[in-house]
């Protein structure tokens, strides 16, 4: 007999939340960001070098490294406000924290104030939440490093540094303009092509991972054309191109679902025909392209083939007709009304306030507790408790644990490279080869993240300083410090932060989808494009909800105990949508439109769900009727919603 492989004792078992917190995310390299962290951070110090002006280079290199940070965008056009906006905020940052530097408790207060600001304004979306993260470092750089020159050269010489990645990434400009928004959504056509090829199979686990992974494919590419035509000036005919395209692809989406449940695969050759689809999206060379479908037989086949056909139609036109495009995404208002409303939205959101207060407090304390004890550049002690509690990078208790641990890995390597490399030009080499590591670790997770910006920091700082490996006890002290006031101050005393929001956001998306059916079919039904908003906000949501439930995952017990009890849930609401659109559309294709009295209690019922997924321990009280004709169109959506009650329910399985 071979040996048995030897198990961890029980005892010795990591826990599941600490397993998901270390698991690597799967991401391909980007690797024009790669290039341009190498170049954007290594060029400024070897200039800085050359002119004799070393710590000059480490600020501009330290700016460079903002705005690698904030190199997060595919679109050329997008990527001007995503680095550009974080560069003048981190020049008001440091600024702001240099006319403090060494003022006492007057800094105290100025870099608390700072941070309620930032975190305020982080809550608005990505680019705000880029620039307060910026904003809060550079202040906090200031407040804590003697910056040389005049008050302006700081500001200036990070911002540069910034504004070089900004001009690398847009050297490909003129040769690639418009192929990151055909790319995005080629993929999105071939995302829908797994969708249909793995409906009616009956594997609902890939289906469910198929339609999920839509969702996401089509929130990206939205997000990338709504942001690239808001700033786009008159009506530029590939980006209404685009849109058509997108808009084009939604009746397939909606098509899938009645696919599905028909329980019958389609025919290999309809796949097919959406990738072949998406390949004339990505080439931009509309033409004939000979798609071969076969006959359909059925509602659920005609519905496909339709869709198909009016998707292809509008791919090979040469000449999209502007008018209704921006019918199924609503007219962006104008830069001026949008930014007044995000400041009404900050100024009057408790959330915002909540978040901004909590950061405050954090930076509060950790800038009084360093003012109090003498601790060797304190500022790293701020800069840690600014990366912890950034409200969009994940669970704070995840990020202050994979923090230390990260910070750790760094600082081995931070270490080899501070004993072992002589300071002066092999510096450059040494950031050549450690710069690229952050874009290519990012999306791998935050601890990877933090494994590859502290060496980097560390390096920038001993240029700065010159005190080698004797920086990295203080930094480590400083970070642990860091992490236990984000813990304490930022986590445990604020109940929100460690209690699961599942449960109120999938209840909400309950009540939007007893307002999309009687929508779909009451008797006061909205027009197609406004069904089709609807659809999209609901998948939109639940794809949010998706993502809080893994940042729950992520979360010791009983947070994480509690948000793998809602799975059940989450998977069961997302098929009452999908069954919602199927029957929709078979209406559309020929089936008997449900009654006025039907479609009023199933939105009944979806709302009594509603109620009993905000308060569990009422919806066994329910008495609803589940019943109704046997072969309405809306059978399997009853069907899905006595499912979701009876897991809903304290008396119910499971």
């Amino acid at each position: 007999m071979g040996r048995m492989p030897r198990e961890l004792p029980i005892g010795l078992t990591p826990p599941d939340w600490l397993v998901r917190n270390l698991r690597a995310q799967p991401a391909p390299v980007n690797w024009p960001a790669v290039v341009r962290a190498a170049v954007a951070m290594a060029l400024p110090l070897a200039i800085g070098l050359a002119v004799d002006r070393p710590f000059y280079g480490a600020l501009a290199s330290m700016g460079a490294l903002n705005g690698v940070i904030s190199d997060t965008a595919a679109a050329y056009r997008v990527r001007i406000p995503t680095i550009a906006i974080p560069q003048l905020s981190g020049a008001v940052g440091v600024t702001v924290g240099a006319l403090v530097y060494g003022h006492g408790w007057v800094a105290v207060a100025a870099v608390t104030g700072v941070a309620l600001v930032s975190g305020m304004i982080s809550t608005i979306g990505a680019v705000a939440s880029a620039a307060g993260l910026v904003l809060l470092l550079t202040c906090v750089v200031g407040a804590g490093l003697p910056m040389p020159g005049e008050w302006w050269l700081a500001p200036l010489l990070m911002s540069g540094g910034g504004l070089l990645v900004l001009v690398l990434a847009l050297l490909a400009w003129p040769l690639r303009s418009g192929v990151p928004e055909r790319a995005a959504v080629a993929n999105t056509y071939r995302a829908v092509a797994e969708l249909l090829a793995a409906g009616g199979s009956g594997s609902t686990p890939a289906y469910d991972d198929a339609r999920h992974a839509v969702t996401q494919s089509l929130n990206q590419s939205y997000d990338i054309i709504l942001a690239h035509r808001a700033r786009h000036h008159g009506r530029s005919p590939e980006l209404t191109r685009l849109l058509a395209q997108l808009n084009a692809i939604t009746p397939v989406v909606e098509a899938a679902p009645a696919a599905h449940l028909s329980g019958t695969p389609l025919p290999p050759d309809i796949p097919a025909a959406v990738r072949h689809l998406a390949s004339a999206v990505e080439t931009g060379r509309p033409g004939p392209t000979g798609l071969k479908l076969p006959t359909p037989t059925t509602e659920t086949a005609r519905a496909v083939d339709h869709a198909l056909r009016h998707a292809a139609e509008v791919v090979t036109s040469p000449d999209v007709d502007p008018r209704g495009v921006d019918d199924r995404l609503g007219r962006p208002a104008a830069l001026g009304i949008r930014a007044a409303r995000a400041l009404r939205d900050v100024t009057l959101s408790a959330a915002s306030w909540r978040y901004g207060l909590r950061l405050a407090l954090c930076i509060g304390i950790a800038q009084a507790l360093v003012s109090l004890i003498p601790v060797p550049r304190s500022y790293w002690v701020a800069l840690t408790i600014t990366f912890v509690l950034k409200p969009d990078f994940g669970s704070v208790f995840s990020r202050a644990l994979l923090r230390a641990l990260g910070t750790v890995a760094g600082l081995v390597i931070a270490a080899a490279v501070l004993a072992e490399v002589p300071r002066g030009w092999w510096d450059v080499p040494v950031l050549f080869l450690l710069a690229p590591l952050i874009p290519a670790l990012t999306p791998r997770g935050y601890g990877y993240q933090t494994a590859a910006i502290t060496p980097v920091i560390l390096l920038l700082s001993d240029v700065l300083n010159r005190e080698g490996t004797a920086l990295l006890l203080p930094r480590l002290v400083d970070s642990l410090m860091g992490c236990a006031i984000a813990l304490v101050a930022g986590y445990l005393l604020w109940p929100e932060s460690w209690h699961t929001r599942v449960g109120d956001r999938l209840a909400g998306a309950v009540e939007d989808t007893a307002r999309y059916v009687e929508g779909a079919f009451g008797p006061h039904a909205v027009d197609p494009p406004a069904r089709a908003r609807m659809r999209r906000r609901l998948y939109r949501d639940l794809s949010a909800i998706r993502t809080e439930f893994q940042r729950a995952l992520t979360e010791p017990p009983p947070t994480g105990r509690r948000a793998a009890a809602w799975w059940p849930l989450v998977v069961a609401v997302e098929r009452i949508v999908d069954a919602t659109t199927a029957a929709r559309v078979l209406v559309k294709y020929g089936a008997t439109r449900p009654s006025a009295g039907e479609v009023s209690q199933v939105a009944l019922q979806l709302r009594e769900l509603a109620t009993g997924v905000r308060e569990a321990e009422t919806l066994y009280e329910v008495r609803t009727d589940l019943t109704g004709p046997a072969d309405s169109v809306l059978e399997p959506l009853r069907q899905e919603v006595a499912a979701a009650r009876a897991i809903a329910s304290p008396h119910g399985e499971g």
